[in-house]
């Protein structure tokens, strides 16, 4: 199975989202993109994935130009802005669903809150790639 994750920067939510499903489906095909790509994986989700084992640390962002002549089982966005712009494919897409998660990079607070909220998104994150998970790919 290949499978796209998008979000906008695609530093976050959609890097999260592909860690847990590789994490899952070690034999699914995982990419993730974003419509507007960061530089960089964000830190702090780099360090609260690496509390749940998952390394994002070798990760970049891409655009999800990249990615619009592959086909896909699967394309999945993980931000409203994303699927408000979800570009059209070239290329077979046999599925498209939308799992929107707050973004985690907009809350404001100490550090030590602000990386609890992205430890609670990340959370909410690999509850749903795994309730997917079990739906659709295993």
């Amino acid at each position: 199975m290949k499978i796209l994750i998008l979000c906008t920067a695609n530093s976050c939510r959609s890097q999260i989202a592909a860690g847990f499903l590789k994490s899952f489906a070690p034999k699914a095909e995982v990419f993730s993109a974003g419509t507007h790509p960061g530089t960089e994986v964000d830190p702090i989700a780099i360090r609260v994935m690496r509390e749940d084992m998952i390394d994002l640390l070798d990760q970049q962002p891409r655009n999800v130009s990249d990615f619009l002549s592959v086909s896909f089982d699967l394309v999945i966005t993980v931000c409203d802005n994303a699927k408000e712009q979800c570009p059209v494919f070239l290329r077979e897409v046999k599925q498209q669903l939308h799992i929107g998660f707050e973004d985690p990079a907009g809350f404001r607070g100490s550090e030590e809150e602000r990386v609890e909220a992205y430890r609670t998104i990340r959370d909410e994150i690999k509850q749903q790639m795994f309730i997917l998970f079990k739906q659709l790919i295993h």
